[in-house]
């Protein structure tokens, strides 16, 4: 057995080394190297007298072709829309909402209470307990306008 016979496993084995990366690291990007070697190790096993230097030539342009129309193809594709678009926004999900101040905005600063959790705000100095309505948030901070 000539290493002329054996070529294309090297191919193979980095094609299965990029897929255990790709495992490893997001992104599809080692997928599609590992496509590529893929493909090289089987032209390498159809053709065994290809030189080396065009088989890395062909897993080069065939690596960069497939990551360009990889992109391409997943920027061209819709965004999935979700009945709960906030869901892993917490403060948000409150926007346009009212509550009632439980201490009084002072210096720009007061808190409101959102079910079983306490609110830092930022508005317009204002009494406890007058009613006011998220318009933003900041951070963990609601910016709110008073009501009414």
């Amino acid at each position: 057995m000539s290493e002329q016979d054996v070529v294309f496993w090297y191919w193979w084995v980095l094609a299965v080394g990029f897929l255990g990366l790709e495992i490893v690291v997001t992104g599809f990007f080692f997928l599609w190297l590992a496509v590529s070697a893929f493909i090289v190790g089987a032209v390498v096993l159809l053709v065994p007298a290809t030189p080396f230097n065009v088989q890395l030539l062909m897993f080069s342009l065939l690596a960069v072709l497939s990551v360009l129309a990889w992109r391409k193809y997943a920027r061209n594709r819709a965004v999935a829309v979700t009945d709960h678009p906030l869901l892993n926004q917490r403060g948000a999900q409150y926007i346009g909402r009212t509550f009632f101040l439980i201490a009084p905005i002072e210096n720009g600063q007061g808190k409101i209470k959102v079910d079983d959790t306490v609110w830092k705000v930022h508005g317009e100095d204002s009494p406890m307990g007058v009613k006011v309505k998220v318009v933003a948030v900041k951070g963990t901070v609601f910016e709110v306008e008073v009501c009414g």
